[in-house]
């Protein structure tokens, strides 16, 4: 079979992402925070990890069509935000997939913890290599996933496999701008070992040639630099009086700070871009 990555490659982007002990961490925080008993409502600062949070979720679960019933199968779903919110406000089943172990474990905490464990499941795997069967899923979703896949053809090709007849593949995405180097580190890479950006031409063709018709393509940038300008200065006049609450950095790290001024910049100066997209399974 052959693998998306190398061994070499897959392990350098687990040590990227590892939160040792995540888990108890954001109990932890949670607990710090008074919030014992959580809600769905509460967990967006922390699990919807991307930019513009739960808004772009809804916005793309809305492009999308998704509706109640429906089964999704979200890939690369981090610590599951997304996913419970595509349960609890649009009614759908949702398998998550992740290559993290201590993103399925706080994924499955925090999603018993809101009460939605009857519709959100987590599966820690390869997204390249997932057992789903042929046309298994109404729908398959990613949100700022693809930017460590270096062989995007074939996960393309797996999600394709994965559809229902007329299934929609959604996706919200970082792809490459028109200067062609980003400035490390950002959330997904510290330098380009592990960083597969494609630019927006080329990431819509492949989907094209893969076998989908397009219903929406958005480069949704320019709102994207707004809301990350702002979070950035947030961040720069919080005091130290100003109440706790969860948030990415538990997920990010030390260096949180800096990652989101780098793609602030890199926004800014054209490396990068933001795109919505939202495609049907041929035929």
């Amino acid at each position: 079979m052959k693998r998306k990555i190398s061994d070499a490659h897959q392990k350098a982007v687990i040590d990227h992402y590892t939160r040792s002990g995540l888990e108890s961490l954001v109990e932890r925080a949670y607990e710090q925070a008074n919030m014992h008993h959580l809600a769905h409502e509460d967990t967006a600062p922390l699990d919807e990890f991307h930019i513009r949070g739960r808004t772009a979720t809804r916005e793309l679960a809305e492009l999308a069509g998704l509706k109640s019933g429906m089964t999704v199968l979200d890939l690369g779903c981090g610590i599951g935000g997304p996913a419970r919110t595509l349960a609890a406000e649009y009614g759908c089943f949702v398998t998550g997939v992740d290559i993290m172990k201590e993103y399925c474990r706080t994924a499955a905490m925090l999603t018993e913890r809101v009460g939605l464990q009857d519709r959100v499941s987590f599966h820690c795997r390869d997204m390249m290599t997932h057992p789903f069967e042929q046309g298994e899923f109404d729908a398959v979703w990613t949100i700022h996933t693809i930017m460590n896949i270096e062989n995007k053809e074939l996960l393309f090709n797996n999600i394709h496999r994965t559809l229902k007849p007329s299934g929609v593949f959604s996706l919200y995405e970082i792809c490459a701008g028109g200067s062609p180097e980003q400035v490390y580190p950002v959330p997904w890479a510290n330098d380009p070992s592990i960083n597969f950006l494609a630019d927006i031409n080329s990431l819509r063709k492949m989907l094209i040639e893969t076998g989908f018709d397009e219903i929406q393509w958005i480069d949704v940038t320019g709102v994207s630099l707004n809301w990350y300008e702002k979070q950035v200065a947030r961040r720069r006049t919080k005091t130290e009086k100003a109440a706790f609450k969860p948030g990415v950095d538990l997920v990010m790290g030390e260096t949180t700070r800096e990652k989101m001024e780098n793609v602030v910049r890199n926004m800014r100066e054209n490396r990068i871009r933001v795109v919505q997209g939202v495609f049907r399974k041929a035929g």
